[in-house]
């Protein structure tokens, strides 16, 4: 209840970012695409099987309703929560339930429970946090089933996000915490197997990053020494995060690691002497509280470790932090700081110690609530990242998309001539910029922009039928043809590149060459009208009418409210002898758009040839009206 009251605001959100690319697609929603979720990696957003089943499953029952998105999420980090706690309560640490509460409310945590795509988050430490408990009934039980349970637990946590991954070598450090050693039979040799897990699915990822998602280039390049240095701050960070929680935001700024001055080695060198302290300690004292600050630092740091920059990323590339990077790793400050808290709450008044707990996590719960108005929608989250962080060249491009999908193509273009100037090299802000200025019908300008898109990278499918698009509007047609092709050779499903030439083509005078081009257009998207229109008028033109008239009838019962879609069937079935047919698909289209002067005429010819000469006359008339107000 009390998650669900700081994590309210969330229920009314919509989707943000890759959102899309983690609710199902369409194709992926077959019973085919549950097996390319799972055999064919690049066919989801990352090759994490089990979320992208979870949310094909869950796309079956309510589609794309975001409210049902959200309040799952909300769900799966109560449930976390309430498995955190019973996992102190089995290892005997104090203030398990306080623990679990600051899990539950602290902000950090919102960015992984408000964003749709971050429930490999919350139900990764689900799954992870179930193996944990399954895994300690086997310690005490050694059942085959007992172990089964648990193994099967942590494989389904590493199909849903591989930083589970850390889960065995936790488990390792408990056992240690708790006993000082380590036995190889009863507590070792259990644990290889899913180390050896760990390993395959961590390197499946680390591939799938590095050569599917990106997470190569310039950008990665950083010598050892900048990775050490780098691991160092972004675990101060994040503890400074915890400790603290003001100025989150979706995007930080990307540091530069300039491992010629002395402070950049403030970090490292301070956690490296926490460690040893902590190692010290651990020698020198006797029992688990001795053993606990270098357990605690183990496995906040190991829960981390493939967030530390050790292992490229590819949202390292905006930045190398996160507020969802280190919401496992949390789980270790979390029952610390319950711990702490409770120890000390026994040596206070329990009222006060009532009153200061119950402040501080109302303090957490509100500032949670809060900070859910940031991911409201897409235009919240990166006014307010903007508002934090102005360098930020992937908010100002995605801003700018969202403006663009808004219908404000001229504020979407200072967008994203801002993240051009942050940011020279990026291909994808100076393809969004052309494609906008090719909305406003500046063509011209929109030429040396996409060109230079193209020049850095000259594989982009998007850029070149963007391209295509401004030459062929400037008259330059066989080079826009040309950009057409290589858009389809760069990407064989795309379906605008397939529609553009088709057109290019028909208005070159090539309709038949056009025909496969529009079929495949609707074949790699279905809900395309406008592509089924300019079919059936390619195949008018080349007298195909019952082909024409059986596109064209898919046009109007698809679209109803395109007049275009319903003229081109009129002028179909005029064709065929279907006289009154025609004439009522051309009443059609004039009650969607009454001052075509071109409907008027074609409903001209059709009532004439019904015989209905005095209202053909009078759609003559207004004909001619309209266009003499055009000229």
């Amino acid at each position: 209840m009390a998650t669900l009251l700081a994590y309210w605001p969330v229920l009314h959100a919509g989707f943000i970012w890759d959102d899309s690319g983690h609710v199902t697609p369409a194709n992926l929603r077959s019973l085919s695409g549950l097996a390319r979720i799972w055999f064919e990696p690049g066919a989801s957003q990352q090759y994490y099987p089990f979320l992208h089943t979870a949310f094909w499953i869950e796309h079956r029952l309510w589609g794309d309703t975001a409210f049902a998105y959200h309040g799952l999420n909300i769900m799966l980090h109560a449930t976390a929560a309430c498995l955190f706690g019973v996992v102190l309560r089995r290892l005997v640490i104090p203030g398990a339930w306080l623990a679990a509460l600051l899990f539950a409310l602290h902000p950090v945590g919102v960015e992984s429970v408000a964003w749709i795509s971050e429930q490999k988050n919350t139900l990764s430490t689900v799954l992870y946090l179930g193996a944990a408990l399954a895994y300690f009934r086997f310690a005490t039980h050694r059942s085959v089933a007992g172990y089964a349970l648990a193994t099967a637990l942590f494989l389904a946590a590493l199909l849903t996000k591989t930083v589970t991954a850390s889960l065995p070598a936790a488990l390792l450090v408990v056992a240690w915490w708790q006993r000082g050693r380590l036995d190889w039979k009863s507590e070792v040799r259990p644990l290889l197997p899913w180390f050896l897990l760990a390993l395959v699915a961590g390197s499946i990822t680390a591939w799938v990053e590095h050569n599917l998602i990106g997470a190569q280039g310039e950008a990665f390049d950083l010598s050892l020494l900048q990775r050490g240095l780098l691991a160092g701050r972004v675990v101060w960070f994040y503890v400074g995060k915890l400790v603290w929680p003001t100025g989150l935001m979706f995007s930080y700024p990307r540091w530069e690691i300039d491992p010629s001055t002395a402070t950049a080695y403030l970090h490292p060198m301070t956690l490296l002497a926490s460690l040893a302290l902590a190692t010290w300690f651990a020698r020198r004292g006797k029992g688990p509280a001795a053993r606990a600050p270098l357990a605690m630092l183990l496995l906040y740091v190991g829960s981390l470790f493939p967030a530390l920059g050790f292992v490229n990323v590819y949202p390292f590339i905006f930045s190398y932090v996160a507020d969802h990077f280190q919401y496992l790793a949390s789980l270790t400050f979390f029952a610390t700081a319950g711990a702490l808290l409770t120890l000390l709450g026994r040596h206070i008044p329990k009222s006060l110690a009532w009153a200061g707990g119950g402040l501080l996590l109302g303090i957490l719960g509100l500032a949670s609530r809060t900070q859910c108005a940031i991911y409201h929608d897409e235009f919240s989250l990166y006014q307010h990242t903007l508002a934090q962080n102005p360098a930020s060249w992937m908010a100002h491009n995605n801003l700018g998309n969202v403006l663009a999908d808004a219908g404000q193509p001229e504020t979407a273009i200072t967008h994203f001539t801002a993240a051009l100037r942050l940011r020279p090299d990026y291909p994808e802000a100076a393809n969004n910029l052309g494609e906008q200025l090719n909305t406003l019908g500046r063509f011209a300008e929109a030429v040396p922009v996409l060109t230079t898109a193209l020049a850095q990278r000259p594989d982009y499918a998007d850029a070149h039928n963007n391209l295509g698009n401004s030459l062929v509007a400037l008259g330059r047609m066989d080079e826009g043809i040309s950009h057409f092709e290589q858009a389809i050779l760069a990407r064989p499903d795309h379906a605008e590149a397939h529609f553009n030439l088709a057109l290019a083509l028909a208005l070159s005078g090539h309709p038949a060459q056009a025909l496969p081009h529009f079929a495949r257009a609707v074949q790699f998207r279905p809900d395309f009208p406008e592509a089924r229109l300019n079919w059936g008028n390619a195949l008018l033109e080349l007298d195909r009418l019952p082909e024409a008239i059986a596109q064209l009838e898919l046009v109007t019962s698809a679209r109803p409210a395109l007049p275009e879609g319903h003229d081109a069937y009129g002028r179909a079935l005029l064709l065929s002898g279907r006289t009154n047919a025609a004439i009522d698909q051309f009443e059609i289209a004039l009650q969607l758009r009454p001052d075509s002067a071109a409907f008027h005429l074609n409903l001209a010819v059709a009532l004439q040839t019904a015989g209905r000469d005095d209202a053909a006359a009078q759609h003559l008339n207004e004909a001619n009206r309209l266009r003499a107000q055009e000229r």
